[in-house]
């Protein structure tokens, strides 16, 4: 390994070894392998190609919520870590550019008065979401009447909305489509309240290590690695960054 990219191992993996945080929670991004119940998906594929360039093993770190991820981001624990471009994570978390783009939106009850996303931001209405997600905090910022009742993970969200009787439940299109073709009743919005971009991340202070993020994620987009790493994972519907 030549001195440059030694520099650039150090700096990323301090430790000796990648430490790279899975999100479970969003399952466009982390599945776990059917078989083995490894990491799966583009981001352990992201995480082992990069391991691979930097002469370092790989330890995945996992997380049943994004929000777990940014909560130990100046704790030591993870190197890096795949999540939502958004400005309260950058006080902690340095991004390079997204690489893939997904959708957050709203499923409500069929016969639900609401048509688009637009209409839920209403006096008395509840919707459910993943506590510290990226559309909690999105949805944080940009609802200015209805209520959101926050759960642990983005999984509880739906039980949540469900079980409480709530108005709509916020998250990414994909796993919200899955669950409400698997249960009578329910429908997903046609529209999005907020395109979400997917980054890698390295903790504050990173500068080389970010540099060498920065072109990696270039590489892995225009290689074509990104958009082959989701189909391999069934994730069709994402869209890789431009």
């Amino acid at each position: 390994m030549n001195s440059k990219l030694e520099d650039i191992a150090r700096d990323l993996a301090p430790h000796g070894v990648l430490r790279a945080a899975i999100n479970f929670g969003n399952t466009v991004l982390a599945q776990r392998h059917p078989d083995s119940g490894e990491p799966a998906g583009i981001s352990a594929d992201l995480a082992r190609e990069l391991a691979r360039r930097l002469g370092r093993d790989i330890e995945f770190v996992t997380f049943d919520a994004a929000g777990k991820v940014f909560a130990v981001a100046d704790q030591d624990t993870w190197d890096v870590a795949f999540l939502a471009i958004d400005p309260v994570r950058a006080e902690k978390v340095q991004f390079t550019a997204p690489y893939v783009i997904i959708e957050g939106t709203y499923m409500v009850r069929s016969d639900s008065p609401f048509a688009q996303v637009g209409d839920v931001d209403r006096e008395g209405v509840r919707v459910a979401v993943g506590k510290g997600a990226a559309y909690d905090l999105y949805l944080s910022r940009s609802l200015q009447h209805a209520e959101l009742v926050r759960a642990p993970t983005s999984a509880d969200a739906i039980d949540y909305f469900v079980d409480q009787s709530l108005d709509a439940a916020a998250g990414v299109r994909q796993p919200l489509e899955a669950y409400a073709a698997t249960h009578a009743g329910l429908r997903v919005m046609r529209d999005r309240f907020t395109a979400i971009e997917q980054a890698m991340g390295t903790p504050k202070g990173r500068t080389v290590g970010l540099e060498y993020l920065q072109s990696f994620i270039k590489e892995m987009k225009a290689s074509g690695f990104v958009a082959d790493a989701l189909k391999r994972s069934g994730q069709l519907a994402a869209t890789v960054a431009p």
